[in-house]
Order: structure tokens, then sequence, then C-alpha cells
């Protein structure tokens, strides 16, 4: 059963202390698709402008993923972000975001989507998230992201969502943002409390965390010595974790613990380019290659 996924699709100018990529292709959804569209077909459903030249998205297309839920709105304009990165790279500061679209209505879920077992609600406004998950409830598996705004100014609307999904994935300062906890288990436990049935804690360049019920797991990240723009880093980690899952049919802590081994081998591609430019040139084979050299240097007994 395909993958469906919910998020923003968008133009970046993205600058770091490596370059700069002008007016390129970004937004929440098409990194994750395009993660997770090396382990399996995936259902995408977003909205954009007119302005928005549909031919970006052939490479998309060219793998898998299915574009029936793409609105192109007549008489909108497309979500634009320009974000820098400067030192580590650690976070992006915001130069310039204009939501557009964003702001509007949320896209239709396409009839023939709706039987979609596996759902990410990718980071948007968590009412529109939680509009989502009503429609799609019979889904075995919905897991959604956030970032610190909503956390900020929205919270009332998260925690609402939150009942509403599995899981959820989040960085640690959102974590922290969230439960008010400094340790990133007792933060992801409280997690817990508020609904979903496991946590994944995205620690960049530190791996990740999974805190679930019946289970506690650390993944390194990959150790790439490429770092030329994180853009869409954690989009692709959750994309490649949720296709993995999807394409296993399973959601069990064994399950899990896999899906974020390939999240973290797909993350370590991306950084490697500009805006989409090595997603794109990822294959299954250059994954499982990274994957077994990830084995090799996790394995200690």
């Amino acid at each position: 059963m395909p993958l469906l996924v919910t998020g923003s699709i968008g133009i970046d100018t993205v600058e770091t202390p490596h370059g700069r990529a002008e007016s390129v292709l970004g937004g929440s959804a098409i990194y994750f698709s395009l993660a997770a569209s090396l382990f399996g077909p995936v259902r995408m459903v977003g909205v954009v402008g007119e302005d928005f030249d549909a031919h970006l998205l052939d490479p998309l297309r060219k793998r898998g993923v299915d574009t029936a839920g793409v609105e192109f709105r007549k008489g909108s304009r497309t979500f634009r972000w320009h974000g820098k990165y400067v030192g580590a790279m650690n976070d992006a500061e915001t130069v310039d975001v204009k939501l557009n679209v964003l702001t509007e209505k949320a896209a239709e879920v396409p009839a023939a989507f709706s039987g979609s077992d596996f759902v990410f609600l990718a980071n948007t406004h968590p009412a529109i998230q939680l509009q989502f998950a009503r429609r799609l409830a019979d889904a075995k598996l919905i897991v959604c992201d956030t970032m610190n705004w909503w956390i900020t100014h929205e919270k009332a609307a998260l925690l609402e969502t939150l009942k509403a999904v599995h899981g959820v994935v989040l960085n640690e300062g959102e974590a922290r943002l969230l439960t008010g906890e400094s340790h990133l288990v007792k933060a992801g436990r409280a997690i817990l409390k508020l609904g979903p049935q496991f946590v994944m804690v995205k620690k960049g360049e530190h791996g990740s965390l999974l805190v679930a019920r019946d289970d506690l797991f650390v993944m390194p990240a990959f150790p790439t010595e490429t770092v030329l723009d994180p853009t869409g880093c954690g989009d692709s980690f959750a994309g490649a974790m949720m296709g993995c899952l999807a394409a296993q049919q399973r959601t069990d802590a064994a399950a899990l613990r896999s899906a974020m081994a390939r999240g973290s081998v797909v993350a370590s591609f991306v950084i490697e380019s500009f805006s989409v430019e090595a997603s794109v040139a990822a294959t299954p084979a250059a994954v499982a290659d990274r994957l077994a050299q990830l084995r090799r240097m996790t394995q200690f007994e």
C-alpha cells in the first residue's frame, strides 16, 4: 500500500558557508517524498500557486511519486523560503519567508488516496494536520512533524493533533520546548503521555533517539564528511523511515529501529548538495552500500 504525505511544496533560496542556491525546489513534502520513494510508491498531497513550474515535479514522478494530490491553485502564489546557515550549520536563520498559498485552505486528499495505510503529516499548522488525521483515521500508522513556532504559538492545537497520531518526529530543541524537560529521554516519555505511541527525536550530527512505550533506542548519524546544505535533512530522515515501514508493512519496535537506520543513511545524502540534487541522484544500491557501512561501524560484539 503506498505511503501518503501531506506537507509544503515551495521554492527555496539557501545560503551556506559553501555557496548559495537561488529559487530552487524545496518544501517538506518534496524532501520527504524523494527519500520515501527509494523504498516504494508515495502519494503526495500539497498545494502550490499558479507561478509554480509543473516540470519541477518531474524528478519525483520519475521516482514513482504520485503527484495527483498536488493542487495548482489559480490566483495564488507558491510558498517561498530564504534561509541562511552559518558556522557549523546546525540551525537555519530565516532571512525571509512568504507563506503565500500556505495561509489558505489545505489541499484536498484525492478519493483514490483515502485508503492509504501509512500517512505522514509533515510540518504545517497543527489544526490542518488534525484535519488530515481525521480524514485518514483508518490508516495503520499516522506520524506527524512539528516546529518551534507551533509549539510556542499553537500549543493547544498541537496537543489535540498529538492525540490523533501514532507517532511524532521532532528535533531535540522542539522536544525540550514542548515538554520543559532538558533530558531527552524524559522529554520523549513526557510526549508519550500526550498520546503518541512513539517519539523519534532528531539530533542532527548526533543521530536520533527513539522513545516508545516498549522500547528505547539510539541511532548514530551516518558520518559523511561532505556537508554543503542541511536543508531537508530532517524531512528526508522521516521520509526514509516511513518509506521503510510502509515497505515492510510493520510498525513494531524492530521495524522502527530498522527504519531509523534507513533514515540516518538517506539523510546523509541530502546534505551533500544544495536543494534536492543529491536526493534525486540517490539510488537504492547506494543506500544499501551506506547501510552496510553503518552496520559495520555500529557493530561492537
